[in-house]
């Protein structure tokens, strides 16, 4: 009985994870939300950002996890964002370390600017973890467009990644939150 359990479990882990790594979330259409949000940390995220800005597919954006010692100036300059934009629509913030606290920075931002819609966008690998923190503590009634950066990830950040949503889902099972 012992042995046909664990099988099953093992088996269940592989399914999971062929999953996770085989079918990874994909890039969104051009549908409007009301917000933007983008986690930092991987390349092509903040200018897929600023590409729906500019389209007007949301009218502002939040930049989740920016080093605190980066000021907007710079990060105009470097990403090549137009002062209209700095001023009106973008949102650095300098809260976030790490998914978690990325999710909570958004459901603040979410909550303050009064958005029902907002549009995640992350590197695809990333989104499925980063999506469920988001609907753990973002207002209800939320609508989430999650829009993945396309990529190519090693297999190792894969195994990783898929090992971090499987603790955080048990861990949340276990707390009942």
């Amino acid at each position: 009985m012992l042995r046909r359990l664990a099988s099953f479990l093992i088996v269940l882990w592989a399914l999971g994870f062929a999953w996770t790594a085989i079918l990874l979330p994909q890039p969104a259409g051009d549908e409007r939300t009301d917000g933007v949000i983008v986690l930092t940390g991987g390349e092509g995220r903040i200018p897929r950002g600023l590409d729906v800005l500019r389209a007007g597919d949301a009218r502002l954006m939040l930049v989740s996890g920016v080093d605190p010692e980066v000021r907007p100036k710079e990060f105009a300059a470097s990403y090549k964002v137009e002062r209209k934009y700095m001023r009106c629509c973008i949102t650095l913030g300098f809260e976030a370390v790490d998914t978690r606290s990325n999710a909570r920075e958004a459901a603040r931002w979410i909550a303050a600017n009064d958005l029902k819609s907002v549009r995640l966008i992350t590197t695809d690998w990333h989104m499925r973890r980063a999506a469920f923190e988001l609907e753990q503590v973002a207002p209800p009634g939320i609508v989430v467009v999650e829009d993945a950066v396309a990529s190519r990830p090693r297999f190792g950040v894969l195994f990783a990644e898929y090992h971090k949503l499987l603790a955080r889902r048990v861990s949340q099972l276990w707390s009942g939150s």
